[in-house]
């Protein structure tokens, strides 16, 4: 009788401890490690000061980010409707093309740490074909919901806050 109810109380005690929140928390990854990896960009919208919105770089933006475990990061992001050259030189194109370029792409490098408590990372530019971001340091709060990322910051590149949308690429085997 004895036995039955140790064994009993082991048994209850045993899933009592499974099921605490801590070891639930405990199986959810870092917000660096569901950061990590490869994504591309599902759409940015940019919201003036007046509250109108528009598509930063169109309705069907070209991008990829990527956020190592080793702390550095990498994002280019383009129109998909760029002209192409006339003279199939990128050294001797046109103002229009020249424009059309600058104001439909962008791309920078740099170093991010993460901020658990407020859901956030800060990204340290060192390098952007936006020079003005080189040397800064940029937070954006981010959200995750599956294979879904959406980051947000306080002043995009091209004036007013910036809501991005990405989705996770799968890894590669790599033979």
């Amino acid at each position: 009788m004895i036995r039955r109810n140790v064994l009993g109380l082991s048994v209850i005690t045993a899933l009592g401890l499974a099921l605490l929140p801590g070891n639930v928390s405990a199986q959810q990854k870092s917000l660096k490690d569901q950061l990590a990896g490869t994504w591309v960009m599902v759409s940015n919208t940019t919201t003036r000061g007046d509250g109108t919105k528009f598509e930063t770089f169109g309705s069907n933006p070209k991008a990829t980010a990527t956020y190592g475990t080793n702390g550095r990061f990498v994002t280019i992001t383009v129109r998909s409707d760029l002209p192409k050259f006339a003279s199939n030189n990128r050294a001797t194109g046109t103002a229009d093309e020249n424009k059309a370029v600058v104001q439909g792409s962008i791309a920078y490098f740099g170093t991010y740490t993460v901020d658990e408590a407020d859901k956030s990372f800060t990204a340290q530019v060192e390098g952007a074909t936006f020079p003005n971001w080189t040397g800064t340091a940029q937070k954006r709060t981010v959200a995750f919901s599956g294979n879904e990322m959406t980051q947000s910051l306080a002043a995009g590149s091209a004036g007013g806050a910036v809501e991005i949308k990405w989705k996770r690429v799968p890894a590669v085997a790599i033979n």
